[in-house]
């Protein structure tokens, strides 16, 4: 007789927009292996709008009672994707609770935070897992294999030009992502995306970054100095925001209102913000260079209002070069383009003209443009349902059981993400290189 193995409890703890994907997994997906068992929030109808689009409603848990609903509803393991000032909060109290954790990326937003985060796991053993998707989209898994066979040799240096356009990188500016004490700046909250990405390309960590930071293109004073400016706080119920392109219509999208408008008599919180109002103080436009512990260099481009969307990394080795060209949306239309939330937001389906290309041009031989797998046109290139696979599921979809890329993201390599973007955001204030071991020894 065969003896089922107990479903992992699970608690989500964060219930905005980017919960979504977890729920999903847990009560539908991968619910073979796991529970959804409870739901925490500061805000009640937030976590009821999730529950309305479960078939069982799980019970519902104001943050006061974090602990009390690890016990009372005997909780395994905490996906944190709460604000992400506030996940080393959930994320230490959860292993001193004896529970594992799933944390959204970033892990958290500065040092201190994280060496919080690093002591807890070595006192307490358990297991963090953050969520870097990105691992997961199979062509980045591809680079990662052309770089381990020693295609171009030893990597001597990195180009990173990273564009996010009017649509996905303006939604920064609209949100609580604006006020950097809440996100560490887009150097932390996105970038450590990319930063950790080249950690794992090139098998290394970061050893000395400098970097340029500005707020170039949004906030009230260029907004007003380009006549990009409107009279209003936030775009619901506003006249002047209707025509607005750089607006969004949270009335508009069943989502964004059950999850975001009609919870805002709870917590005040606005979903929709102006771009160009007061209180933004994170930059749209960096540039940052990097000195790799293995010797060598990134040079590393993030915009947030281009009219297109997409990343350019180039690898220069001692065989060759490797390139990767991506578009994710070629365009963004002039008209009313911003009025809901459309496939250019965190984690949506490719738009139809999404592309990649990864070239290999070896010394003394052509250039051979690569073959790359189909990744379904799914979130993040496909790696979202990878992932979740990874993590919810027993194994990627690649090669059940077996995570040979070394895609699943621990603590450490949480830590090591930050490294680069933290120590950007202290070269941004003191015009000085920084070396990543004078922000957090690891």
């Amino acid at each position: 007789m065969s003896v089922s193995t107990p479903r992992t409890r699970y608690a989500v703890v964060g219930l905005g927009s980017r919960a979504q994907m977890f729920v999903g997994a847990l009560a539908d997906t991968h619910a073979d292996r796991n529970e959804l068992a409870a739901f925490c929030d500061v805000n009640r109808t937030r976590m009821a709008a999730h529950n309305r689009t479960l078939d069982t409603p799980v019970p519902m848990y104001e943050a006061a009672e974090f602990g009390t609903m690890i016990e009372r509803e005997r909780i395994d393991a905490v996906v944190v994707s709460t604000v992400d000032r506030t996940h080393d909060e959930y994320i230490v109290a959860a292993m001193r609770a004896g529970c594992d954790v799933v944390s959204e990326k970033p892990m958290t937003v500065d040092a201190q935070r994280c060496r919080r985060i690093l002591d807890a796991q070595a006192e307490t053993g358990r297991k963090v897992t953050v969520t870097f998707n990105y691992r997961y989209n199979p062509v980045h898994a591809k680079v990662r294999e052309v770089l381990a066979s020693g295609a171009i040799g030893e990597v001597g240096s990195v180009h990173f030009e990273w564009l996010l356009d009017t649509r996905h990188g303006a939604d920064y500016f609209r949100r609580w992502h604006r006020d950097k004490a809440n996100s560490g700046g887009l150097m932390v909250h996105k970038a450590t995306h990319h930063f950790d990405l080249v950690n794992w390309w090139i098998a290394s960590a970061p050893e000395t970054v400098f970097g340029l930071g500005r707020l170039f293109f949004y906030g009230d004073e260029n907004g007003a100095r380009r006549g990009l400016a409107r009279p209003y706080a936030r775009a619901h119920g506003e006249p002047t925001a209707a025509d607005d392109p750089f607006a969004i219509d949270l009335a508009g999208s069943p989502t964004l209102k059950a999850l975001y408008l009609d919870a805002e008599h709870e917590d005040g919180y606005h979903r929709d913000q102006n771009v160009f109002g007061p209180g933004v103080t994170i930059e749209d436009d960096m540039a940052v260079a990097v000195r790799y512990r293995s010797g060598a260099t990134m040079s590393y481009h993030l915009t947030a209002y281009s009219p297109w969307e997409g990343y350019h990394v180039a690898f220069n080795g001692s065989h060759g070069r490797l390139e990767l060209d991506v578009v994710e949306n070629s365009f963004v239309e002039a008209a009313g383009a911003n009025r809901v939330a459309g496939h250019a937001l965190h984690g949506a389906e490719a738009p139809p003209e999404a592309w990649s290309r990864l070239t290999l041009r070896t010394h003394w031989e052509k250039p051979v443009e690569l073959d790359l797998p189909d990744a379904g046109g799914a979130g993040h290139g496909g790696g979202d349902e990878r992932m979740l696979a990874d993590i919810f599921g027993g194994g990627n979809l690649d090669q059940p059981g077996a995570d040979p890329l070394g895609r699943a993201a621990t603590h450490r390599d949480g830590a090591l993400s930050l490294l680069t973007g933290l120590a950007a955001n202290r070269s941004f204030e003191t015009g000085l290189p920084v070396r990543a071991d004078d922000i957090l020894r690891l």
